[in-house]
């Protein structure tokens, strides 16, 4: 009997139907489980984490050891990814991809085995797994396939593994197999398939992901019910999707179609937070879309080690919470290289709320405000550090030529301005007693001429590394005076305090007429901070024991002594002095976890020994960029603080990014009494265990040791009256300023009288 088409479409329709009835159904009981959930996956459950080919941040992708590494350093039931590739006889393996090139070492062993494919249409050339044997492989080993990663543990010669070997070695919570070029494997004889399916027999197989309809449509009802979780893959979205020539950007927009043959989705993370100029768009209905849909989401691209959109300020950590904790839509999962981020951003950071209170006790200090977002020392600067929670605000004090004191990063202008770009380009001098190179000063302009300039964001990885910060603010904010520095500082509900620091003083005095120590003082007396109608601490920061020996004679401020050189140790008898003039102390990172080509060596007990005198230990600089962080702490600011605080037991951290470290402190998982890997510090020299022997950084000279001699300083010199200058621009007048701010008085011509006077004023 000939078919009825009519009564075929009939059906068509009735299961189409069903199918949405049946969708429909379990969007409303999932959305009944979720109610009741914090988190706003599919079925209220946390996010999943997918190691990619393990932790292949640090270890070369799909190595034993790298997927070893998951279980120590990652959340339970952390997923690990396999990307499968076949053999010429038909051997399973996990491995980054079908070309070999970039992540073994085999042109090494098979020079000539080099070969040409249409790979996605496009003829390629590299050497193949389809052209090897497994046996052929034994002697080829993995190697890091990321440049900017670290080639230290290559040594170790990583063999290639099999999809079995992985599952009995390791027997994971998880395992999710990555099926990549299904197509390209039945164009040359060996099916994806036929393996899967033999291999299922003795391997737990959790999640299976293709980027290809037909290798779902094929295999689908050949697995039973008890099969694994199937998950199509988008690519770009102008990219084709073989067996239907339709764009993934098409696909996308068909997820009820998506749905008949997946229960998810794995998409690049500009499918939900689109980018431009490496900036974020506001995010799209994706997630939601694909939810409404009873699909679950998957985002991948996560490594700390990327670039990722500048409204991030570097910090993987924060973009992890923008997929899965943004009020909005939390993805079911994310695929990452670094499972480690992953974990503390889903288990220890999420649903904090802006009222969480602060599990650990140390100063969030700011290194010129918030200077990685914008131009440090400027008024953005300085709101956005008290915004992201910073307890400290800090002023590198600067004076003009005619005696403003105001808040810049360097005394030399060039480092933080647009003054070589000036009409005051022409005032460069060369200062011995600052710096060997010429420099354009700032007591070489009046305040009038500096507010004319521009402020310039630091950008401390640029020429290396190529790493710039927040560009469209490269140049934003307005430079601030002492007096409107205080001001802002004084009328903040959430600051403990200011920190000043005073360099320079004493070329300042003899050289150029200028006091930066009364100019300090009459300025905190004039904000209103000597005579405590302010609860505002007040910290005066010097690398001169001369310094602050001058501020202990003239006020009760509190004072820091900064070590700006890295040390190994310090002599108690140095301890004593400076316990005469500072109540606390400042060092370097280096100082606490020396290092050797960017891996910890150690660990120092500098920290133990100051705070054994009662001297609380700030340390500097933290930063977010990966590159500023030695391998040991993951490409993860938030694992080198918690190292620092945690781990060494420091009182203070001072930051580029205040809102880095003021969210550590609120984390969740710091009230556990059993904190899980993620939130444990790390070892000091625990990664050099692992290197391969023939990579082991070389032994360095120690870092010297402080004594007596090194903090021992004679008194600041007098004032001496500069002679009388030509340099263009407004002139002092008297001791005020329009504003009110403090100005030390440089007269134009210095009778005998004048200048004994003023050898008098300043003794």
């Amino acid at each position: 009997m000939r078919d009825n088409p009519t009564m075929h479409g009939l059906q068509a329709s009735k299961f189409l139907l069903l199918a949405l009835i049946v969708i429909q159904l379990l969007s409303t009981q999932l959305f009944a489980q979720r109610s009741k959930s914090p988190w706003q996956t599919l079925t209220g459950d946390a996010p999943r984490i997918i190691a990619r080919g393990g932790f292949s941040g640090l270890l070369p992708d799909s190595s034993i050891d790298a997927y070893s590494f998951v279980s120590q350093t990652s959340v339970p039931g952390t997923l690990l990814w396999c990307d499968v590739q076949l053999t010429k006889d038909a051997i399973g393996i996990c491995f980054p991809d079908v070309k070999m090139m970039n992540a073994s070492h085999i042109q090494d062993v098979y020079p000539k085995r080099k070969n040409s494919y249409l790979l996605n249409g496009v003829l390629t050339q590299d050497w193949f797994t389809i052209d090897f044997n497994f046996k052929d492989l034994n002697t080829v080993f993995l190697k890091q396939g990321i440049l900017s990663r670290s080639d230290a543990f290559e040594g170790n010669n990583y063999a290639i593994s099999t999809v079995k070997d992985i599952s009995t070695q390791l027997k994971p919570e998880g395992f999710w197999l990555n099926l990549q070029h299904d197509a390209f494997y039945a164009q040359h004889n060996l099916s994806m398939s036929s393996f899967l399916l033999s291999i299922s027999k003795t391997v737990i197989i959790d999640y299976l992901s293709s980027p290809e309809v037909s290798f779902f449509r094929n295999i689908g009802s050949r697995f039973g019910r008890k099969g694994p979780t199937f998950v199509f893959r988008f690519l770009e979205k102008d990219d084709v999707e073989v067996s239907t020539n339709q764009t993934y950007g098409s696909l996308a927009g068909n997820l009820t179609f998506v749905k008949t043959f997946a229960s998810g989705i794995l998409v690049p993370k500009s499918y939900i937070w689109p980018v431009e100029s490496q900036y974020l768009l506001p995010h799209t209905s994706f997630v939601q879309d694909a939810h409404k849909a009873g699909l679950e989401v998957y985002a991948s691209g996560f490594a700390n080690d990327f670039d990722i959109a500048y409204n991030y300020s570097f910090d993987p950590l924060a973009e992890y919470l923008s997929f899965v904790d943004n009020g909005d839509f939390s993805v079911d999962g994310v695929l990452s290289d670094f499972p480690l981020t992953a974990s503390s951003a889903v288990d220890c950071f999420s649903h904090l709320g802006s009222n969480a209170s602060s599990q650990v006790d140390f100063l969030v200090i700011s290194k010129n405000g918030a200077s990685g977002d914008y131009p440090g020392c400027t008024d953005l600067a300085y709101t956005k550090a008290i915004e992201d929670g910073a307890d400290f605000i800090d002023c590198s004090l600067q004076m003009s030529s005619d005696g403003i004191p105001f808040c810049l990063s360097s005394i030399n202008l060039g480092d933080s301005t647009n003054v070589v770009q000036s009409p005051f380009r022409n005032r460069s001098t060369t200062v011995p007693e600052i710096g060997s190179l010429p420099g354009i000063y700032s007591f070489s302009l009046a305040w009038s001429e500096i507010q004319t300039l521009r402020p310039a964001i630091e950008n401390p990885y640029s020429r290396e590394f190529t790493l710039f910060r927040n560009p469209r603010e490269k140049s934003s904010g307005k430079f601030v005076t002492l007096s409107d520095f205080l001001n802002l500082a004084k009328n903040s509900s959430s600051l403990a305090g200011v920190l000043i620091s005073v360099e320079n003083a004493t070329y300042l005095r003899e050289k150029q007429g200028l006091d930066a120590v009364k100019a300090v003082l009459d300025t905190l007396t004039e904000a209103g901070y000597s005579n405590k109608t302010t609860t505002t601490r007040v910290m005066i920061q010097s690398t001169n024991s001369s310094v602050l020996v001058e501020f202990k004679k003239q006020s009760r401020y509190e004072t820091v002594y900064k070590v700006e050189e890295v040390i190994r140790d310090i002599l108690d008898s140095a301890i004593e002095d400076i316990k005469k003039f500072a109540d606390a102390v400042v060092i370097r990172k280096t100082s606490v976890f020396p290092t050797s080509e960017s891996f910890t060596t150690g660990q120092t007990k500098l920290v133990e020994r100051l705070q054994k005198f009662q001297l609380p230990v700030y340390v500097e600089v933290f930063r977010n960029e990966f590159v500023s962080q030695p391998w040991d702490f993951f490409a993860d600011a938030t694992v080198e603080i918690n190292s620092h605080v945690t781990g060494a037991g420091i009182n203070g951290t001072i930051t580029d990014f205040p809102l880095t470290a003021a969210r550590y402190k609120r984390n969740s998982c710091l009230t556990r009494k059993d904190p899980p890997p993620y939130m444990i510090p790390v070892q000091p020299a625990g990664l050099l265990t692992i290197v391969s022997p023939a990579s082991l950084p070389p032994a360095e000279a120690p870092n010297p040791v402080i004594t007596d001699a090194d903090v021992t300083e004679p008194p600041l010199p007098p004032v001496t009256a500069r002679a009388p200058t030509t340099t263009p621009g407004p002139q002092s007048t008297g001791g005020k300023t329009p504003n009110g701010q403090t100005r030390v008085t440089l007269p134009l011509l210095l009778s005998a009288f004048a200048t004994v006077f003023t050898s008098l004023l300043f003794m």
